[in-house]
């Protein structure tokens, strides 16, 4: 499932329940992710009634772009689908060549859906919700797991339950719950302490929330691709001006598009972290300091650091090898200004 994302990050487009019910809108939006070069478009499957108290689940977004106080409420008015239309909707993307993906929020949705999906994701906030963890473990799908919201011994603790439970592949994602998430809390340096904590038993990504910028770009997952996140998923919307949760903080085709075409430019500045020093021959050559005589030397001299000078010059020995060179005795005279080469010396 994931050996796309070990050379290219896999783009999760998170259509969540921004088609707002519409079948027909949900397939156009899954047009879209795959003309913008996205590899999966996602979908949300909930029923208020197994999700959320009706009088106990208060919102936790941002209120004046979504003015629902409640989540049973804004739960219960995105629950259309079923299974014909979740089974509609997983050809449809066969069709169109990208993956489908619904986040199964309870454990009749797990059974439905996963012989649909190439993987099944649980959200952040169900990352301590043990029976569903156990369940989609089970499947013996690939997990990809979102950590918003937790702390490292949760992640832990979370892991744990998924690896008992027969899960042998998957995929850990950054996160932070807030919608949208301010610059200043999206702490992409998770990403790296994910990596090193839980590298070895995860590929790591992200989850962003951060909304995009007013000029278009995606800051947020320029850096967190930068940083290595191998899967990347963003709310996906076909109208960032509409009214809802998802949408605001949401790319559209175009910018899913931009972000897909810089991805060759990000890989090309980003290499391998390991160091290339064939490209930088010339520099080695030319750049690099040589050791010469600082001073007329007679032949016989005993060389001390005042009969030296470092020199970038093509020629003569590296300055690394300086203190090979002191105590060494000249076989041949050297002219001020001349290199020094292995050849003119004598060491004892």
């Amino acid at each position: 499932m994931f050996e796309r994302a070990y050379a290219d990050p896999y783009i999760i487009a998170e259509i969540g329940v921004n088609h707002e019910g519409s079948l027909e809108r949900a397939k156009a939006m899954i047009a879209s992710v795959a003309r913008a070069g996205g590899h999966a478009a996602k979908f949300q499957t909930y029923k208020a009634a197994t999700l959320a108290s009706a009088g106990n689940s208060p919102s936790y977004w941002d209120t004046e772009k979504e003015p629902t106080r409640s989540q049973f409420e804004l739960f219960q008015r995105y629950e259309s689908f079923g299974t014909e239309e979740y089974l509609e909707l997983a050809k449809y993307c066969v069709e169109v060549g990208v993956d489908f993906l619904s986040t199964p929020f309870d454990l009749e949705a797990v059974g439905m859906l996963a012989p649909l999906m190439p993987a099944v994701k649980i959200a952040s906030a169900d990352l301590t919700n043990v029976p569903l963890l156990r369940a989609v473990a089970a499947t013996g799908k690939p997990v990809i797991l979102s950590a918003g919201a937790s702390t490292h011994d949760e992640i832990e603790r979370a892991l744990g339950q998924l690896e008992s439970a027969g899960a042998n592949e998957i995929a850990l994602l950054h996160c932070v719950l807030r919608y949208p998430t301010p610059h200043e809390h999206a702490n992409l340096l998770g990403i790296r302490e994910l990596e090193r904590r839980f590298g070895d038993r995860a590929i790591i990504g992200y989850s962003d929330h951060v909304a995009p910028s007013e000029d278009g770009s995606l800051p947020a997952l320029d850096i967190a691709t930068v940083m290595g996140a191998r899967v990347i998923e963003k709310h996906f919307t076909d109208d960032r001006q509409g009214a809802g949760n998802d949408h605001y903080h949401a790319f559209d085709e175009a910018m899913l598009a931009r972000y897909t075409e810089s991805l060759t430019t990000v890989r090309e500045l980003s290499g391998t972290g390991v160091p290339d020093i064939s490209s930088q021959s010339a520099a080695i050559t030319n750049a690099r300091r040589r050791i010469f005589a600082s001073r007329d030397l007679r032949a016989g001299s005993v060389i001390t650091n005042v009969d030296l000078i470092a020199l970038r010059a093509n020629t003569g020995l590296e300055v690394a090898d300086w203190d090979t060179v002191l105590g060494a005795q000249l076989v041949t005279a050297k002219a001020s200004g001349e290199p020094i080469h292995a050849v003119d010396l004598k060491n004892d």
